[in-house]
């Protein structure tokens, strides 16, 4: 079960990325929020006008390396995996 949710929980912060990029919408917001990110300047612009579909530019380094699991946290996304492992300490204990 601890490794299908961890490639569920994979696949679920790749889709999580896609959707903030999505909504970042125009490629002025995806470069001031690259940047905003700690992406330098020249970059950010490159990214932000790339010609890659969303679930592409999720699974890029530039997403990956932004978008952490920690940031994804501390909006309000739980982990799968982390919540299984809390709630199977509960009950077998």
């Amino acid at each position: 079960m601890h490794a299908k949710l961890r490639v569920i929980d994979v696949w679920i912060r790749r889709r999580l990325r896609g959707c903030i990029w999505h909504d970042w919408k125009k490629p002025n917001r995806k470069m001031k929020n690259l940047m905003r990110l700690g992406i330098p300047k020249g970059m950010a612009y490159a990214w932000s006008r790339t010609r890659m579909g969303r679930w592409a530019v999720a699974c890029s380094p530039i997403l990956s390396t932004t978008i952490t699991i920690g940031r994804l946290e501390s909006r309000g996304y739980v982990s799968l995996e982390s919540y299984y492992l809390k709630v199977r300490k509960t009950v077998g204990s």
